[in-house]
């Protein structure tokens, strides 16, 4: 019976050690424009923040016009203890939805992606 006892207190220790590290990642925790919302006025720079630091050099997005055209973009910046990913948008935008498609590095070593959306409607 000690045997299993100590099996299971192993299990249960490495799932919890597992689990840290699926937490461990960068995920987006808030947008602006936020997520599947609507501005008035087409904004000037979108700001992406993390759940953790960024690896600036492997952190960056793409945005997608209504046309299916991709928006021009500045360079990106980090902000707010390197956790906001701040990228200036040099295009002028139009009224349609914007897809924003987003990749980073977190300062620990981990990738994560995804993609959201916002509609300019003036």
């Amino acid at each position: 019976m000690p045997q299993m006892k100590k099996l299971l207190i192993a299990a249960f220790a490495a799932s919890f050690a597992f689990a840290g590290q699926a937490l461990a990642h960068a995920h987006l925790k808030s947008a602006v424009p936020a997520t599947d919302g609507t501005v008035k006025q087409a904004p000037s720079e979108l700001d992406l923040t993390f759940t953790e630091g960024l690896n600036l050099k492997f952190s960056g997005v793409t945005v997608t016009g209504p046309d299916k055209v991709a928006v021009k973009t500045g360079e990106a910046m980090l902000m707010k203890s390197d956790t906001t990913l701040m990228i200036p948008i040099t295009d002028k935008l139009a009224t349609g939805k914007y897809i924003v498609e987003w990749h980073v590095l977190s300062t620990d070593g981990h990738k994560t992606n995804g993609t959201y959306s916002f509609t300019v409607a003036p």
